[in-house]
């Protein structure tokens, strides 16, 4: 079960932050009962970096791109580090045990050093290394993972705009439209029950199109994983929909369009391409691809994105 309730992850998270701050006070405070002293300001600033490190890059979801993430510790470094000089006294016990190291006045700090100035170079001779030695894998293939979609798409006959069309078969109890993020409740509840709610009847419907009808479970893997049992005949392989880079970064409509019109049904400037999947709208109805995707979001716990 996610932690994240739609709507309200920037407050969810500075709730999180806050917690560990909270934490954070908590331990310093008692090392200060304990040893008489404060805890040392280069490890309060070493700590809140780590901390930073772990919510952004393991907690925060769906996890956020490299170039984000990067940008958001190279933010937090530089505040940690105005905290740490914001005075003198600060200033001069972050930078002693540097200092300390670098003079080598003892044993222990003549090891460090030693130490650091040996595994240093040697680090960043291997990764320099690794980046300029000559490669012998094949080039890599050039291909729209998530092409652009169109604005409106015909399936069955019928228009679709796809910034505006809403899946017939999210209902609540009561057999209303259920708001994307509304349908947690249903997660992780039996969808073959004979007395599921109406939106669990129609991911049991979906389902049986996944498994039976059309035997997508076949390529996408029982897990929805992408390593069904024909899987690896493919390249690329197939979607791996429980990866949150997948159909958690896209539109339920998005998705719609995808299954209806496959791997041919592209428009030119969707092209470098490459995909094996059928257009599904040859063999199902507008029913069942609007089913089967409701039960690919509700098998992964993952809500479809919002153009909101």
């Amino acid at each position: 079960m996610k932690i994240w309730i739609p709507g309200y992850m920037p407050i969810q998270l500075l709730l999180i932050f806050g917690l560990f701050l909270v934490l954070s006070l908590g331990v310093g405070t008692l090392y200060r009962r304990i040893t008489g002293r404060p805890l040392h300001m280069l490890i309060q600033g070493t700590g809140a970096w780590l901390i930073a490190y772990f919510v952004l890059r393991f907690v925060l979801y769906p996890p956020i791109p490299l170039s984000v993430f990067s940008t958001y510790m190279g933010l937090i470094t530089l505040v940690i580090f105005l905290y740490m000089s914001s005075t003198e006294a600060g200033w001069q016990e972050t930078q002693k045990p540097i200092l300390d190291t670098l003079k080598g006045e003892t044993q222990i700090y003549r090891g460090v050093r030693a130490v650091t100035f040996v595994a240093l170079p040697i680090l960043i001779g291997y990764g320099t290394f690794s980046q300029v030695v000559p490669k012998v894998d094949e080039p890599i293939e050039l291909r729209t993972v998530h092409p652009a979609p169109p604005q409106n798409t015909t399936v069955h006959g019928n228009l679709f705009t796809l910034q505006t069309a809403q899946n017939p078969y999210r209902v609540d109890d009561e057999g209303k439209y259920l708001p994307v993020g509304k349908e947690d409740k249903y997660f992780n509840k039996n969808a073959f029950d004979p007395n599921a709610p109406k939106f669990l009847q129609y991911v049991k419907e979906g389902g049986q199109v996944f498994f039976n009808t059309a035997g997508c479970f076949m390529c996408h893997g029982d897990n929805l994983d992408g390593r069904g049992m024909i899987a690896f005949a493919f390249n690329p392989i197939p979607a791996n929909f429980s990866d949150p880079g997948t159909i958690a970064q896209l539109q339920e409509t998005f998705v719609f369009w995808r299954v209806a019109k496959g791997g041919m049904g592209l428009p030119r400037e969707g092209f470098p391409w490459a995909s094996a999947m059928p257009p599904w709208e040859q063999h199902l109805t507008t029913d069942e691809i609007w089913k089967v995707v409701m039960f690919e979001y509700w098998h992964t716990n993952f809500f479809p994105r919002t153009w909101d």
